[in-house]
Protein backbone atom coordinates (compact mmCIF):
# COMPACT_ATOMS: atom_id res chain seq x y z
CA UNK A 1 0.00 0.00 0.00
CA UNK A 2 2.87 2.35 0.84
CA UNK A 3 4.67 1.39 -2.66
CA UNK A 4 0.91 2.25 -4.60
CA UNK A 5 1.04 6.11 -2.24
CA UNK A 6 4.36 6.80 -2.84
CA UNK A 7 3.80 5.75 -7.02
CA UNK A 8 0.73 8.28 -6.89
CA UNK A 9 2.60 10.75 -5.40
CA UNK A 10 5.30 10.54 -8.18
CA UNK A 11 2.78 10.53 -11.22
CA UNK A 12 1.16 13.59 -9.31
CA UNK A 13 4.39 15.43 -9.02
CA UNK A 14 5.45 14.76 -12.89
CA UNK A 15 1.51 15.08 -14.13
CA UNK A 16 3.09 16.75 -17.10
CA UNK A 17 5.27 13.99 -18.36
CA UNK A 18 2.38 11.26 -17.14
CA UNK A 19 0.24 12.91 -19.86
CA UNK A 20 2.25 12.89 -22.57
CA UNK A 21 3.20 9.46 -22.20
CA UNK A 22 -0.61 8.50 -21.72
CA UNK A 23 -1.42 10.38 -25.18
CA UNK A 24 1.60 8.79 -27.14
CA UNK A 25 0.78 5.20 -25.92
CA UNK A 26 -3.14 5.98 -26.73
CA UNK A 27 -2.97 6.97 -30.18
CA UNK A 28 -0.94 4.79 -31.30
CA UNK A 29 -2.75 1.87 -29.44
CA UNK A 30 -6.41 3.61 -30.72
CA UNK A 31 -4.55 3.43 -33.75
CA UNK A 32 -4.21 -0.27 -34.31
CA UNK A 33 -7.54 -0.47 -32.80
CA UNK A 34 -9.50 1.19 -35.22
CA UNK A 35 -8.01 -0.87 -38.11
CA UNK A 36 -8.68 -4.13 -36.93
CA UNK A 37 -12.02 -2.90 -35.99
CA UNK A 38 -12.90 -1.00 -39.31
CA UNK A 39 -12.26 -3.67 -41.64
CA UNK A 40 -13.92 -6.25 -39.92
CA UNK A 41 -16.81 -4.11 -39.89
CA UNK A 42 -16.86 -3.34 -43.81
CA UNK A 43 -16.43 -6.90 -44.41
CA UNK A 44 -19.24 -8.41 -42.19
CA UNK A 45 -21.70 -5.65 -43.13
CA UNK A 46 -20.54 -6.71 -46.72
CA UNK A 47 -21.44 -10.22 -46.08
CA UNK A 48 -24.59 -9.69 -44.48
CA UNK A 49 -25.60 -7.39 -47.51
CA UNK A 50 -24.96 -10.54 -50.05
CA UNK A 51 -26.39 -13.50 -48.22
CA UNK A 52 -29.18 -13.44 -49.78
CA UNK A 53 -27.70 -12.99 -53.50
CA UNK A 54 -26.77 -16.93 -53.86
CA UNK A 55 -26.41 -16.92 -57.87
CA UNK A 56 -25.92 -13.13 -59.73
CA UNK A 57 -26.22 -13.86 -63.95
CA UNK A 58 -25.52 -10.83 -66.24
CA UNK A 59 -24.28 -9.62 -69.29
CA UNK A 60 -20.82 -10.24 -70.37
CA UNK A 61 -18.34 -7.57 -68.48
CA UNK A 62 -17.03 -7.10 -64.90
CA UNK A 63 -17.97 -9.32 -62.60
CA UNK A 64 -17.25 -6.74 -59.70
CA UNK A 65 -19.78 -3.89 -61.12
CA UNK A 66 -22.09 -7.16 -61.52
CA UNK A 67 -21.90 -7.47 -57.59
CA UNK A 68 -21.67 -3.60 -56.71
CA UNK A 69 -25.00 -2.63 -59.03
CA UNK A 70 -27.02 -5.92 -58.25
CA UNK A 71 -25.67 -6.25 -54.54
CA UNK A 72 -24.96 -2.39 -53.60
CA UNK A 73 -26.90 -0.66 -55.48
CA UNK A 74 -24.27 1.14 -57.18
CA UNK A 75 -25.16 3.43 -60.17
CA UNK A 76 -23.73 2.10 -63.11
CA UNK A 77 -24.79 1.66 -66.26
CA UNK A 78 -24.78 -2.19 -66.95
CA UNK A 79 -25.38 -3.63 -70.23
CA UNK A 80 -28.19 -5.58 -70.96
CA UNK A 81 -28.77 -9.24 -70.45
CA UNK A 82 -31.20 -11.23 -73.66
CA UNK A 83 -34.57 -11.27 -72.12
CA UNK A 84 -34.46 -15.14 -73.45
CA UNK A 85 -32.33 -15.91 -69.89
CA UNK A 86 -34.17 -14.93 -67.95
CA UNK A 87 -37.14 -16.90 -69.72
CA UNK A 88 -35.08 -19.84 -70.01
CA UNK A 89 -34.23 -19.72 -65.95
CA UNK A 90 -37.86 -19.28 -65.13
CA UNK A 91 -38.39 -22.80 -66.75
CA UNK A 92 -35.30 -24.26 -65.05
CA UNK A 93 -36.23 -27.04 -63.00
CA UNK A 94 -32.88 -26.52 -60.67
CA UNK A 95 -33.79 -23.02 -60.18
CA UNK A 96 -36.03 -22.55 -56.84
CA UNK A 97 -36.81 -19.07 -57.72
CA UNK A 98 -35.44 -16.07 -60.11
CA UNK A 99 -36.35 -12.62 -60.18
CA UNK A 100 -34.63 -9.93 -62.85
CA UNK A 101 -33.46 -6.53 -61.11
CA UNK A 102 -33.75 -3.40 -62.99
CA UNK A 103 -32.26 -0.42 -62.43
CA UNK A 104 -32.07 3.36 -63.69
CA UNK A 105 -35.26 5.61 -61.52
CA UNK A 106 -35.17 6.91 -58.42
CA UNK A 107 -37.62 8.85 -56.25
CA UNK A 108 -36.47 11.77 -53.65
CA UNK A 109 -32.91 9.95 -53.77
CA UNK A 110 -34.23 6.34 -53.08
CA UNK A 111 -33.31 4.01 -55.98
CA UNK A 112 -36.48 2.48 -57.69
CA UNK A 113 -35.18 -1.25 -57.77
CA UNK A 114 -37.54 -3.60 -61.05
CA UNK A 115 -38.06 -6.79 -59.83
CA UNK A 116 -40.45 -9.61 -58.72
CA UNK A 117 -42.77 -10.75 -55.38
CA UNK A 118 -40.33 -13.51 -54.97
CA UNK A 119 -37.59 -10.79 -54.94
CA UNK A 120 -39.02 -8.94 -51.89
CA UNK A 121 -39.87 -12.08 -49.75
CA UNK A 122 -36.85 -14.29 -50.39
CA UNK A 123 -38.86 -16.87 -52.27
CA UNK A 124 -41.41 -16.60 -49.36
CA UNK A 125 -39.68 -16.91 -46.52
CA UNK A 126 -39.36 -13.41 -45.45
CA UNK A 127 -42.61 -11.53 -44.60
CA UNK A 128 -42.99 -7.95 -45.07
CA UNK A 129 -42.91 -5.74 -41.86
CA UNK A 130 -45.96 -3.85 -43.00
CA UNK A 131 -49.17 -3.89 -45.72
CA UNK A 132 -48.65 -6.81 -48.68
CA UNK A 133 -46.54 -6.95 -51.69
CA UNK A 134 -47.60 -5.77 -55.21
CA UNK A 135 -50.07 -6.98 -57.11
CA UNK A 136 -50.25 -4.60 -60.30
CA UNK A 137 -47.51 -2.66 -62.14
CA UNK A 138 -48.00 0.79 -60.39
CA UNK A 139 -47.88 -0.37 -56.76
CA UNK A 140 -44.47 -0.68 -54.52
CA UNK A 141 -42.97 -2.16 -51.70
CA UNK A 142 -40.47 0.68 -49.83
CA UNK A 143 -37.08 -0.63 -47.43
CA UNK A 144 -37.42 -1.06 -44.06
CA UNK A 145 -36.07 2.63 -43.24
CA UNK A 146 -37.79 4.52 -46.01
CA UNK A 147 -38.90 7.76 -44.84
CA UNK A 148 -41.96 6.61 -47.43
CA UNK A 149 -45.44 5.59 -46.18
CA UNK A 150 -47.83 3.30 -47.12
CA UNK A 151 -50.59 4.70 -49.38
CA UNK A 152 -48.00 7.31 -50.24
CA UNK A 153 -47.22 7.99 -54.57
CA UNK A 154 -44.67 7.70 -55.96
CA UNK A 155 -43.59 9.68 -59.44
CA UNK A 156 -40.33 8.22 -60.91
CA UNK A 157 -37.59 10.19 -62.12
CA UNK A 158 -35.10 8.78 -64.73
CA UNK A 159 -31.88 9.90 -64.38
CA UNK A 160 -30.50 12.36 -61.61
CA UNK A 161 -32.25 15.87 -61.14
CA UNK A 162 -30.30 18.81 -61.95
CA UNK A 163 -28.36 16.50 -64.48
CA UNK A 164 -30.68 16.35 -67.07
CA UNK A 165 -33.31 13.68 -65.39
CA UNK A 166 -37.17 14.17 -65.94
CA UNK A 167 -40.11 12.79 -64.51
CA UNK A 168 -42.11 9.73 -66.00
CA UNK A 169 -45.96 10.43 -66.39
CA UNK A 170 -46.71 7.23 -67.81
CA UNK A 171 -46.96 5.76 -64.74
CA UNK A 172 -46.83 6.28 -61.04
CA UNK A 173 -46.62 4.12 -58.17
CA UNK A 174 -48.49 3.20 -54.88
CA UNK A 175 -46.42 1.90 -51.84
CA UNK A 176 -48.40 -0.83 -50.53
CA UNK A 177 -45.75 -2.68 -48.37
CA UNK A 178 -42.80 -2.40 -46.24
CA UNK A 179 -39.81 -5.01 -46.25
CA UNK A 180 -38.36 -5.88 -43.14
CA UNK A 181 -35.42 -4.47 -42.11
CA UNK A 182 -31.93 -5.71 -43.57
CA UNK A 183 -29.48 -4.08 -42.38
CA UNK A 184 -28.51 -3.16 -46.61
CA UNK A 185 -28.54 -0.57 -49.23
CA UNK A 186 -32.18 -2.65 -49.95
CA UNK A 187 -33.93 -0.81 -46.59
CA UNK A 188 -34.02 2.54 -48.37
CA UNK A 189 -34.55 1.02 -51.69
CA UNK A 190 -37.86 1.24 -53.39
CA UNK A 191 -39.11 -2.30 -55.16
CA UNK A 192 -41.59 -2.44 -57.88
CA UNK A 193 -42.84 -4.63 -60.66
CA UNK A 194 -40.26 -5.36 -63.35
CA UNK A 195 -43.48 -5.16 -65.86
CA UNK A 196 -43.84 -1.43 -64.70
CA UNK A 197 -40.10 -1.17 -65.36
CA UNK A 198 -40.26 -2.42 -68.55
CA UNK A 199 -43.64 -0.65 -69.39
CA UNK A 200 -43.07 2.94 -68.18
CA UNK A 201 -39.79 2.67 -70.41
CA UNK A 202 -41.60 1.64 -73.62
CA UNK A 203 -40.61 -2.18 -73.16
CA UNK A 204 -44.15 -3.92 -72.49
CA UNK A 205 -43.72 -6.84 -75.63
CA UNK A 206 -43.77 -9.19 -72.90
CA UNK A 207 -47.50 -8.99 -72.41
CA UNK A 208 -48.69 -12.39 -73.29
CA UNK A 209 -51.04 -13.29 -76.22
CA UNK A 210 -54.51 -12.43 -75.54
CA UNK A 211 -53.71 -10.76 -72.59
CA UNK A 212 -53.68 -6.56 -71.69
CA UNK A 213 -52.00 -4.24 -70.07
CA UNK A 214 -52.75 -3.31 -66.74
CA UNK A 215 -55.80 -0.08 -67.32
CA UNK A 216 -56.91 -0.01 -63.80
CA UNK A 217 -55.49 2.46 -61.34
CA UNK A 218 -55.50 1.89 -57.88
CA UNK A 219 -54.61 5.14 -56.13
CA UNK A 220 -58.11 6.23 -56.15
CA UNK A 221 -60.07 2.59 -54.93
CA UNK A 222 -60.19 1.24 -51.58
CA UNK A 223 -58.20 -2.21 -50.48
CA UNK A 224 -61.91 -4.49 -51.62
CA UNK A 225 -61.88 -3.02 -54.86
CA UNK A 226 -58.16 -2.95 -55.90
CA UNK A 227 -58.03 -7.32 -55.03
CA UNK A 228 -60.99 -7.23 -57.37
CA UNK A 229 -60.12 -5.30 -59.78
CA UNK A 230 -56.70 -7.64 -59.70
CA UNK A 231 -58.52 -10.46 -60.07
CA UNK A 232 -58.99 -9.31 -63.80
CA UNK A 233 -55.26 -8.27 -64.42
CA UNK A 234 -52.51 -10.33 -65.46
CA UNK A 235 -50.03 -11.79 -63.03
CA UNK A 236 -46.81 -10.44 -62.01
CA UNK A 237 -43.39 -12.67 -62.12
CA UNK A 238 -43.18 -16.05 -63.92
CA UNK A 239 -43.79 -17.33 -66.58
CA UNK A 240 -43.20 -14.51 -68.61
CA UNK A 241 -44.71 -15.35 -71.99
CA UNK A 242 -44.16 -13.28 -75.44
CA UNK A 243 -40.90 -11.35 -75.91
CA UNK A 244 -38.98 -10.51 -72.99
CA UNK A 245 -37.05 -7.40 -72.37
CA UNK A 246 -33.35 -7.31 -71.37
CA UNK A 247 -32.26 -6.93 -67.94
CA UNK A 248 -29.15 -5.70 -66.55
CA UNK A 249 -29.06 -8.50 -63.72
CA UNK A 250 -30.81 -11.89 -62.99
CA UNK A 251 -31.13 -13.28 -59.33
CA UNK A 252 -31.92 -16.65 -58.47
CA UNK A 253 -31.84 -18.98 -55.70
CA UNK A 254 -30.87 -23.03 -57.17
CA UNK A 255 -32.31 -25.61 -55.25
CA UNK A 256 -29.20 -27.17 -53.93
CA UNK A 257 -25.37 -25.94 -53.91
CA UNK A 258 -24.98 -28.59 -57.17
CA UNK A 259 -27.18 -26.97 -59.39
CA UNK A 260 -25.94 -23.97 -58.20
CA UNK A 261 -21.91 -24.82 -59.58
CA UNK A 262 -24.00 -26.11 -62.49
CA UNK A 263 -26.06 -22.81 -63.23
CA UNK A 264 -22.70 -20.84 -63.07
CA UNK A 265 -20.21 -22.89 -65.33
CA UNK A 266 -23.39 -22.79 -67.73
CA UNK A 267 -23.67 -19.26 -67.68
CA UNK A 268 -20.33 -18.19 -67.96
CA UNK A 269 -19.29 -18.89 -71.33
CA UNK A 270 -20.26 -17.08 -74.38
CA UNK A 271 -22.33 -13.53 -73.51
CA UNK A 272 -23.03 -13.88 -70.12
CA UNK A 273 -21.06 -14.11 -66.79
CA UNK A 274 -22.56 -15.73 -63.49
CA UNK A 275 -21.08 -15.27 -60.06
CA UNK A 276 -21.40 -16.12 -56.55
CA UNK A 277 -20.90 -12.41 -55.03
CA UNK A 278 -19.36 -13.80 -51.95
CA UNK A 279 -16.71 -14.92 -54.26
CA UNK A 280 -16.14 -11.93 -56.09
CA UNK A 281 -16.29 -10.34 -52.38
CA UNK A 282 -13.36 -12.30 -51.17
CA UNK A 283 -11.40 -11.00 -53.72
CA UNK A 284 -12.05 -7.37 -52.48
CA UNK A 285 -11.01 -8.08 -49.52
CA UNK A 286 -7.81 -10.04 -50.50
CA UNK A 287 -7.35 -6.18 -51.49
CA UNK A 288 -8.24 -4.69 -48.66
CA UNK A 289 -6.09 -7.16 -46.64
CA UNK A 290 -3.69 -6.33 -48.89
CA UNK A 291 -4.14 -2.21 -47.36
CA UNK A 292 -4.48 -3.73 -44.04
CA UNK A 293 -1.04 -5.18 -43.89
CA UNK A 294 0.23 -2.13 -45.00
CA UNK A 295 -1.87 0.46 -42.27
CA UNK A 296 -1.01 -2.42 -39.52
CA UNK A 297 3.01 -2.32 -40.56
CA UNK A 298 2.60 1.71 -39.75
CA UNK A 299 0.45 1.54 -36.74
CA UNK A 300 3.46 -1.14 -35.46
CA UNK A 301 6.37 1.03 -36.16
CA UNK A 302 4.46 4.02 -34.86
CA UNK A 303 4.19 1.62 -31.62
CA UNK A 304 7.73 0.50 -31.83
CA UNK A 305 8.74 4.94 -32.51
CA UNK A 306 6.42 5.57 -28.78
CA UNK A 307 7.70 2.54 -27.23
CA UNK A 308 11.35 4.04 -27.83
CA UNK A 309 10.45 7.25 -26.92
CA UNK A 310 9.00 5.98 -23.48
CA UNK A 311 12.23 4.45 -22.61
CA UNK A 312 14.26 7.26 -23.60
CA UNK A 313 12.00 9.84 -21.60
CA UNK A 314 11.93 7.51 -18.85
CA UNK A 315 15.83 6.98 -18.60
CA UNK A 316 15.89 11.15 -18.96
CA UNK A 317 13.31 11.46 -15.92
CA UNK A 318 15.31 8.63 -14.19
CA UNK A 319 18.56 10.87 -14.79
CA UNK A 320 17.03 14.21 -13.24
CA UNK A 321 16.06 11.67 -9.94
CA UNK A 322 19.56 9.85 -9.47
CA UNK A 323 19.80 11.80 -6.27
CA UNK A 324 16.40 11.01 -5.06
CA UNK A 325 16.51 7.71 -6.04
CA UNK A 326 20.14 7.53 -3.87
CA UNK A 327 18.54 8.85 -1.12
CA UNK A 328 15.97 6.83 -0.96
CA UNK A 329 18.74 3.28 -1.38
CA UNK A 330 21.02 5.29 1.66
CA UNK A 331 18.20 5.47 4.02
CA UNK A 332 17.50 1.45 3.54
CA UNK A 333 15.24 1.43 1.00
CA UNK A 334 16.09 -2.10 -1.06
CA UNK A 335 17.06 -2.63 -4.19
CA UNK A 336 13.81 -4.32 -5.30
CA UNK A 337 11.21 -2.04 -3.98
CA UNK A 338 13.00 0.80 -5.93
CA UNK A 339 12.89 -1.34 -8.77
CA UNK A 340 8.74 -1.85 -8.11
CA UNK A 341 8.36 1.54 -7.83
CA UNK A 342 9.73 2.68 -11.34
CA UNK A 343 8.27 -0.28 -12.75
CA UNK A 344 4.51 0.41 -11.51
CA UNK A 345 4.94 3.92 -12.52
CA UNK A 346 5.51 3.78 -16.00
CA UNK A 347 3.57 0.47 -16.27
CA UNK A 348 0.51 2.32 -14.91
CA UNK A 349 1.03 4.93 -17.38
CA UNK A 350 1.80 2.49 -20.39
CA UNK A 351 -1.54 0.38 -19.25
CA UNK A 352 -3.40 3.15 -19.04
CA UNK A 353 -2.54 4.77 -22.30
CA UNK A 354 -3.13 1.40 -23.86
CA UNK A 355 -6.86 1.12 -21.99
CA UNK A 356 -7.82 5.01 -23.48
CA UNK A 357 -6.54 3.25 -27.15
CA UNK A 358 -8.89 1.05 -26.74
CA UNK A 359 -11.34 3.44 -25.92
CA UNK A 360 -10.20 5.82 -29.32
CA UNK A 361 -9.87 3.12 -31.10
CA UNK A 362 -13.92 1.94 -30.51
CA UNK A 363 -14.98 5.54 -31.06
CA UNK A 364 -13.27 5.78 -34.17
CA UNK A 365 -14.51 2.77 -35.77
CA UNK A 366 -17.77 3.87 -34.57
CA UNK A 367 -17.34 7.29 -36.43
CA UNK A 368 -15.87 6.03 -39.49
CA UNK A 369 -18.63 3.43 -39.93
CA UNK A 370 -21.65 5.28 -39.61
CA UNK A 371 -20.28 8.16 -41.43
CA UNK A 372 -19.81 5.30 -44.15
CA UNK A 373 -23.08 3.69 -43.44
CA UNK A 374 -24.53 7.11 -44.17
CA UNK A 375 -23.21 7.07 -47.40
CA UNK A 376 -23.14 3.69 -48.72
CA UNK A 377 -26.55 2.50 -46.41
CA UNK A 378 -25.51 -0.68 -45.38
CA UNK A 379 -24.58 -1.35 -41.64
CA UNK A 380 -21.06 -2.17 -40.21
CA UNK A 381 -21.41 -3.76 -37.35
CA UNK A 382 -18.36 -2.21 -34.96
CA UNK A 383 -17.39 -4.64 -31.27
CA UNK A 384 -14.62 -5.35 -29.65
CA UNK A 385 -13.72 -9.19 -29.39
CA UNK A 386 -11.25 -11.53 -28.67
CA UNK A 387 -8.86 -10.45 -31.22
CA UNK A 388 -8.61 -6.83 -29.97
CA UNK A 389 -8.32 -8.78 -26.46
CA UNK A 390 -6.00 -10.46 -27.65
CA UNK A 391 -4.00 -7.40 -28.97
CA UNK A 392 -4.59 -5.70 -25.83
CA UNK A 393 -3.19 -8.16 -23.80
CA UNK A 394 0.05 -8.80 -26.25
CA UNK A 395 0.87 -4.67 -25.85
CA UNK A 396 0.61 -5.06 -21.77
CA UNK A 397 3.09 -7.54 -21.68
CA UNK A 398 5.17 -6.02 -23.77
CA UNK A 399 5.03 -2.60 -21.88
CA UNK A 400 5.69 -4.35 -18.88
CA UNK A 401 9.28 -5.56 -20.56
CA UNK A 402 9.51 -1.49 -21.46
CA UNK A 403 9.05 -0.18 -18.12
CA UNK A 404 11.62 -2.56 -16.69
CA UNK A 405 14.19 -1.04 -18.60
CA UNK A 406 14.32 2.09 -16.78
CA UNK A 407 13.45 0.18 -13.52
CA UNK A 408 16.97 -2.34 -14.34
CA UNK A 409 19.00 0.72 -14.56
CA UNK A 410 17.86 2.45 -11.00
CA UNK A 411 18.11 -1.15 -9.51
CA UNK A 412 21.23 -0.94 -10.64
CA UNK A 413 22.59 2.55 -9.62
CA UNK A 414 25.10 2.79 -6.70
CA UNK A 415 24.05 5.11 -4.10
CA UNK A 416 27.58 6.06 -3.28
CA UNK A 417 28.20 7.27 -7.07
CA UNK A 418 24.33 9.22 -7.45
CA UNK A 419 25.44 11.14 -4.11
CA UNK A 420 28.74 11.99 -4.99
Amino acid sequence: MLLLRFVAADIRRMWIGAIVIVTLVALATGFGIAINLQERALRLGSARAAERFDLVIGAAGSETQLVLSSVFLQPSPLPLLDGDVLKRLSEDKRVAWVAPIGFGDSFEGAPIVGSTDQFVTDGGIRPLREGRSFHAHDEAVIGATSELALGDIIKPMHGLAGEGGHTHKELAYKVVGRMAETGTLWDKAIVVPIEGVWSIHGLGEHIAEGQEANAISTHDVDEDQSHAAHEHEQSLGPPWSGQVPGVPSIVLKPRTFADAYKLRAEYRRDATIAVFPAEVLTRLFSALGDARTVLNFIAFGAQVLIAIAVVLVSIIHLEQRRRQIAGLRAFGAPRLAVFTVIWLELMALMASGILVGLGIGYIAARLISGAMMQKSGFVMPVGIEAEELGFIAILLMTAALIAAIPAWRAYRQAPAAALR
